[in-house]
Order: structure tokens, then C-alpha cells, then sequence
């Protein structure tokens, strides 16, 4: 992921706030040999005092041969994603029609070392932590090794922790433009109010003003 200066996180809270608001992405395990890299979606929770995510997926899945070869995983999340229009880009004292048309969007990519979790115990553990995260106002069952209603599922699951050996972040929101065409863009934004448009003008503004 090509990350410019301007792109770049302005400090880890910014990042680090951000992921903690989102808990859906795509894990990517490079393939088996001749074969194309293996991508899963996935819900996942992210515990930052650990610097690991954890999640877990059903063992027919085909990754696990991949992920037995090379535990080297990235895990890519992406959101606040907008399309922009050319003419909200013109350069000032050109013709509307000359702007080039971009797109805005916020993604950090988790590099991990994926450890694959088949301890019935240590998987009940796991999956309590995602239930934690997920339904922190409780209603389902713990997990336990042996009791309803996930002792008997779980030999059909096999759970994962993600050690976070390295953070990529990028906020693509204008933020090389002069305020002009930020000022322009944030109005379009709020005039067309789209999916994603509002987070995105949010972006581009706090960005602006660190």
C-alpha cells in the first residue's frame, strides 16, 4: 500500500482509534505454491494491550493448509471510502472539467504471526474474548470446553491469534490540496450526503487541523 506523507497517520491514536471502531476486514495468507494468495473475510476482535487479534474460522476452511506453510498473514481493513468526482478537484482558475477524479478512503493493514488455536480450552477462551468484544451487554452462554451450547461445536472450529508484528495506516482525504479544494470538497460532500460521505468530510476536516 503506497502511503504518502500526507496520507500517513498524523500520530498512532489516530489509527489506533479507528480500527477500534471497526472489526470486519480481509485476512490475506499467501497460497500454497502455484497457487494465488488465499483472502478471508472475517470478523475479528483486536485487543491493542496484547497487540494481537483474535478470531476463528470452521476447520473445513481451505486456509489452513496455506496458513501451515507460512503463518506470515496480513489483515487488511478498509472503510470511509468515497468516490470524488473530477470537478470537485479542479486546480482554482482552471476548468471545472480538467479536475481529476479521485477516491478517499481510511485502511490499516495488521502484519501478523498467526498462531492456529486447537486446544478445546484455549478455543473457549478465545471465542469468550470475542463474545466480550462483540456482545459486551452479554445474552449467550460462555464458552466452555464441555458445556452447552459451544462444547460440542467446538471441535468444528479451530481459532487463531494474530501477533501484530507491524501496523501500515493511510487516510487518503485530500490532504495535499490547498484548502480551496478541501473547502469545495467537504461541500460536495455534504450536498451529495452519500454512504461514507459524512465520514469522509469528518476525515478530511479533523486531518486538517491536527
Amino acid at each position: 500500500m503506497l502511503i504518502h506523507p500526507w496520507d500517513a497517520p498524523h500520530e498512532d491514536t489516530e489509527w489506533q482509534t479507528w480500527l477500534a471502531a471497526h472489526d470486519f476486514g480481509q485476512l490475506a495468507v499467501n497460497g500454497l505454491p502455484g497457487e494465488p494468495p488465499c483472502v478471508q473475510p472475517l470478523h475479528f476482535a483486536y485487543d491493542a494491550d496484547r497487540a494481537e487479534v483474535v478470531t476463528h474460522l470452521a476447520r473445513p476452511n481451505p486456509l489452513w493448509a496455506a496458513l501451515q506453510a507460512d503463518p506470515q498473514v496480513l489483515l487488511s481493513v478498509v472503510d470511509d471510502y468515497v468516490y470524488v468526482p473530477g470537478p470537485w478537484q479542479a486546480a482554482p482558475g482552471t476548468p471545472a472539467e480538467h479536475g481529476v477524479p479521485t477516491s478517499f478512503y481510511a485502511a490499516v493493514q495488521l502484519r501478523c504471526t498467526a498462531h492456529v488455536v486447537d486446544d478445546p480450552a484455549e478455543k473457549a477462551d478465545l471465542l469468550n474474548r470475542q463474545l466480550g468484544h462483540f456482545q459486551p451487554a452479554g445474552g449467550s452462554a460462555p464458552a466452555t470446553p464441555d458445556g452447552p451450547p459451544y462444547g460440542r461445536m467446538l471441535p468444528g472450529i479451530r481459532g487463531l491469534r494474530l501477533e501484530v508484528t507491524d501496523v501500515r495506516a493511510k487516510f487518503k482525504y485530500a490532504g495535499q490540496k490547498p484548502e480551496e479544494i478541501q473547502d469545495r470538497i467537504a461541500a460536495a460532500l455534504a450536498r451529495r450526503h452519500g454512504p461514507h460521505d459524512s465520514a469522509a468530510r469528518e476525515h478530511l476536516l479533523h486531518r486538517r487541523n491536527p
